[in-house]
């Protein structure tokens, strides 16, 4: 969907309309003397009514999308951020498969650069990682991009810390829309 213009185009539609509706004015007050007046406010009426039908019909549709977009921008952002805060030593190959097919452009290039030092790394360990998402919200969608924070809690267990340690993550990540998919361009720890 274009975006809208807000230049010189609105101005030149009010104008144009205005002198539409002084010749409808016009029209009605000579329909009025020769005693036509009822069919012609009637006509007008129901031309009126059909245009601010029709732009609520588009509002209507275009706040929908919006919803729409900004779900399944929430959760492809909270899938992305419970695959990164739930990984296992014991199938490490599957979970970081699975973040990677929710991953694009930089990010993806350097998870997929680092899996193989992290799965040994993760195995020496043996680190689970059991995440949770607590709170997500859009601080800035379009069409094709949207930034979300994410707060997420996980339990990690490992040879250091057995009995499991808590660990609260406040994450970053940018989305972009790539096939139909919203897909994670970037996470940042952000506190």
């Amino acid at each position: 969907m274009a975006a809208r213009r807000t230049d010189g185009m609105t101005g030149g539609r009010v104008a144009h309309a205005t002198r539409r509706l002084r010749e409808l004015g016009i029209r009605l007050v000579e329909a009025a003397r020769r005693g036509r007046a009822l069919p012609a406010t009637l006509a007008v009426a129901t031309a009126v009514t059909t245009v601010l039908s029709v732009w609520l019909a588009v509002q209507v549709y275009e706040q929908r999308a919006q919803e729409q977009r900004h779900q399944a921008i929430l959760a492809a952002a909270r899938q992305s951020a419970l695959n990164f805060t739930s990984l296992d030593y014991r199938h490490y190959a599957r979970d970081s498969e699975t973040v990677l097919k929710g991953s694009a452009g930089d990010f993806k290039e350097q998870f997929a650069a680092q899996t193989a030092e992290l799965t040994k790394l993760v195995a020496a360990n043996k680190s689970v990682s059991e995440g949770q998402v607590l709170e997500a919200g859009i601080t800035r969608a379009d069409e094709n991009t949207a930034r979300v924070l994410v707060v997420a809690d996980s339990k990690v267990t490992n040879t250091a810390a057995p009995q499991g340690q808590a660990r609260t993550y406040r994450l970053q990540l940018d989305l972009v829309l790539e096939n139909g998919r919203w897909l994670t361009s970037n996470v940042e720890f952000v506190g």
